[in-house]
């Protein structure tokens, strides 16, 4: 199957060779010419044959928005758009409207996996029509973990981001039970090795996941993260998450003190954040603040 694929960076360059070793043909654009495989939206779209498909993998918002108004004017009729980046669901139902009114299929897919992806697969939560999402199936396919799990056709358009969305808040109150009890166990003077605390949790326990693998790695890089500044960005989606609960009349403490906790770690440098910064640079290549600045 022929893909094009727009933007190649931290998560989409890694798409584009795992699709590929799936004996897939992948064009890819990317605005730095020493990633990009053609050197416009244009070209990428006239290199490709009908019914084409185009993956869109850029940031959220203003920048999204502009590569679907460009590719609203460069497609056909019975073309498809993938949004795979961390959109807001609202922008989907917009986007799917704009699009289809001039005959192009729009899908949305939640895509979880970082820096491992390559490695390990994706994760994929996937909103749109059946007819649109059928066709992309040998992709999805290729993207996703082997085995039975880790692809879902989550329902209309939109339920692809919102579920990912949900996936990043749950994610979001995980690392920070992680982050405090770590904070709790380096402050106490009776336990004397942290690290191998962590460790040892990642067998037998309830309490093991790829989070707790990836924070012993955190620390096995640097035992007590005195290299990193406790501070933790949020990418948007645990405000979004938060904003969801809010309009449904659902309560959610655990995610909603978790993303607070985030905001204080821009006023103190906080142990906690440390340990936050860390889990975010270790799946998905976030950039982390020295100690120093």
């Amino acid at each position: 199957m022929q893909l094009g694929l727009i933007g190649l960076g931290k998560m989409g360059g890694n798409m584009r060779e795992r699709i590929r070793l799936a004996g897939h043909t992948v064009i890819g654009y990317d605005r730095n010419p020493e990633l990009s495989d053609v050197s416009s939206l244009a070209e990428l779209v006239d290199k490709l044959e009908a019914p084409r498909t185009v993956w869109v993998m850029v940031p959220a918002g203003a920048p999204t928005q502009s590569v679907v108004d460009e590719l609203g004017g460069l497609l056909s009729p019975g073309d498809t758009v993938v949004d795979g980046g961390n959109s807001r669901w609202t922008d989907d139902e917009k986007h799917a409207e704009e699009l289809g009114a001039k005959g192009i299929g729009f899908v949305d897919a939640g895509v979880s996996g970082g820096v491992w992806g390559l490695k390990n697969g994706y994760a994929l939560m996937v909103g749109g029509e059946k007819e649109h999402v059928d066709r992309l199936q040998p992709i999805f396919d290729a993207l996703k973990p082997e085995g039975h799990y880790g692809y879902v056709h989550a329902g209309k358009v939109g339920a692809g981001h919102f579920s990912k969305m949900v996936h990043n808040g749950i994610e979001y109150a995980m690392m920070q039970a992680y982050a405090e009890g770590w904070e709790l166990l380096e402050k106490v003077h009776s336990v004397t090795d942290v690290r191998e605390v962590f460790r040892s949790w990642q067998e037998g326990t309830v309490i093991r996941s790829w989070l707790l693998d990836l924070a012993v790695n955190a620390l096995d890089d640097d035992e007590h993260l005195e290299k990193l500044r406790g501070f933790a960005q949020d990418s948007g989606e645990g405000r979004w998450t938060v904003e969801a609960a809010i309009d449904n009349a659902v309560p959610l403490p655990a995610i909603t003190a978790s993303l607070f906790a985030r905001f204080a770690s821009r006023q103190d440098d906080s142990p906690q954040m440390k340990m936050v910064a860390a889990l975010r640079n270790q799946f998905g290549g976030h950039a982390v603040e020295s100690a120093k600045e």
